[in-house]
């Protein structure tokens, strides 16, 4: 999942590439929770030099997905059911005050027909990628416009600092989600949720909206918490 920002002129610097390729590693948990980030070794494994990839390290200790120790260097950040209910529940309330604001700002006129045609397009590009693979696990191209579903719906909320707090959270919440993909039910009906919640938007429902897209939060971190692979990761912490 790319969510990095858009620069106007240049395009990704080696940090930024080497930002992209440890995150989505870590996401997809390719690099596993509490694995030792040895410099040399990512140098290695993605034909980057040591400084942009310290720097990426960085950054990514920014956004909590790597932890950095003194004396002891970079290690993926661990996963747990506690952190989970907290990302899950502060991300509730960021997501529900950003989509409110970002239904009651869009209004009716040009911006808010703008808004729509934005929120519609990334729904429909996302329907058919659910229809594409069935019952397949998710790949990178849904990963990407799921991230711009949710993205849109909150779009029009003027306050950058929130979203920015609720884009944090959405990753963060993303990890455990990715981690657990073998966990998703098979009666549950995600393109319906997501079908849910941008029906009531454009319905302009704030209270509906809300509460469908709380719903698709809980159930997912519901799924997560039950998790081998949280239950695991857990239980390395304890040991």
């Amino acid at each position: 999942m790319d969510v990095r920002l858009k620069s106007s002129t240049a395009g990704p610097t080696l940090t930024d590439q080497a930002y992209q390729n440890i995150r989505e590693d870590i996401l997809s948990g390719k690099l596993p929770p509490l694995l030792r980030l040895r410099v040399d070794a990512l140098k290695a494994l993605y034909n980057i030099g040591s400084s942009p990839i310290r720097e990426a390290l960085a950054r990514l200790s920014g956004d909590g997905l790597v932890i950095i120790e003194e004396r002891r260097g970079f290690t993926v950040a661990g996963i747990s059911t506690k952190e989970l209910r907290d990302i899950t529940e502060t991300r509730v309330l960021v997501e529900i005050a950003a989509l409110k604001s970002s239904i009651e700002n869009a209004g009716n006129g040009t911006q808010g027909d703008a808004w729509e045609a934005q929120v519609l397009a990334t729904f429909h590009r996302l329907s058919k990628l659910d229809q594409k693979l069935g019952q397949n696990p998710p790949n990178e191209a849904w990963e990407n416009v799921h991230f711009e579903f949710h993205e849109s719906l909150v779009a029009a909320c003027p306050y950058e600092k929130l979203k920015n707090i609720r884009r944090q959270l959405f990753v963060e919440s993303e990890r455990y989600r990715r981690l657990s993909l073998s966990k998703i039910p098979g009666d549950r009906d995600v393109p319906a949720e997501h079908s849910e919640i941008l029906s009531a938007t454009l319905e302009r429902n704030v209270e509906r909206a809300c509460e469908c897209l709380a719903n698709h939060i809980h159930r997912t971190a519901d799924i997560c918490a039950v998790s081998d692979v949280v239950k695991t990761a857990e239980s390395s912490i304890i040991q």
